[in-house]
């Protein structure tokens, strides 16, 4: 796999990488949930791939996987695809965020497959590729809106190619994860807890951090730390502002307690992880 990143070696608002799987007839694994949203271009080959029901990708058909959205890849015959991550908290909002609304769709019901016409095909791919070259060298902040706006034009290919017809409602998950996952991307940064997460969805605590589990393998906690953490760790790194002053930004006032959060979930300190990002050892997730 040949993979670059944006900002923080795939620790920051985005990352794009290129993969190539061989023919694969193996027991599918379990699925899996991600704390980052997905689009996955598919430009060769072909793949079955279950998310809320089983579907056949091949070149021009892109995935559309929100954050903690269930899936895995059954099958593949020698499959080819580029894949661009999003964490949605950390982009921002009022740029991109009508551009985000096929992650929105996808958890509404929508289908999770949106098929480019193929005169749009070279397009897309051509856009990638230059996400993938811009992202593989330092970057200076002129770089990084080239970046922001290549990122934008992608989305808007995806927008554009998706259908928007009533939701299949015997497919969608259920409104309630939706709902709640939703509003912890547009909020997280906030002072909000588990308590103003079920306010919005009009349930209990006890309701949402049951159906947040099952559907995510994740509790509303959980969703929210992972958002301030992401974005935490792109502070870290695009900024030489000091640890208390991140910490603040993200929704921690007691910044031995998010240095706390931070170590338990990247497994280093923020000043740690800061100069380990800056010396080049750290990598995008897999």
């Amino acid at each position: 796999m040949n993979r670059t990143s944006w900002e923080v070696a795939g620790h920051g608002a985005a990352f794009v990488a290129r993969r190539a799987v061989a023919c694969d007839k193996k027991t599918p694994s379990r699925p899996a949930t991600h704390e980052y949203a997905v689009l996955s271009f598919y430009v060769g080959g072909s793949a079955i791939v279950e998310q809320r029901g089983r579907h056949t990708l091949s070149a021009g058909d892109v995935l559309v996987v929100p954050a903690g959205e269930p899936h895995r890849m059954h099958t593949t015959e020698g499959a080819e695809f580029w894949g661009l991550g999003l964490c949605i908290p950390c982009l921002p909002s009022r740029e991109l965020g009508p551009l985000l609304a096929p992650f929105e769709r996808v958890r509404s019901g929508a289908s999770a497959v949106v098929s480019v016409p193929s005169a749009r095909h070279e397009h897309l791919l051509g856009l990638f590729r230059e996400l993938g070259k811009e992202t593989s060298a330092p970057q200076s902040p002129t770089d990084k809106l080239v970046v922001q706006s290549l990122v934008a034009l992608i989305l808007a290919e995806v927008l554009r190619a998706q259908p928007f017809p009533a939701p299949d409602i015997s497919a969608a998950g259920s409104p309630l994860v939706a709902d709640a996952l939703d509003y912890i991307e547009k909020h997280c940064m906030e002072p909000i807890s588990l308590a103003d997460v079920a306010a919005a969805v009009r349930r209990s605590p006890a309701h949402v951090t049951t159906a947040l589990r099952q559907a995510t393998g994740k509790t509303a906690g959980a969703w929210i730390m992972a958002g301030r953490i992401a974005e935490a760790a792109r502070l870290l790194v695009t900024s030489d502002e000091r640890i208390d002053i991140v910490a603040e930004r993200v929704g921690y006032a007691d910044p031995t307690h998010f240095i706390r959060i931070f170590r338990r979930a990247r497994g280093m300190t923020p000043a740690a992880f800061r100069a380990a990002h800056r010396r080049g050892v750290l990598e995008a997730p897999r």
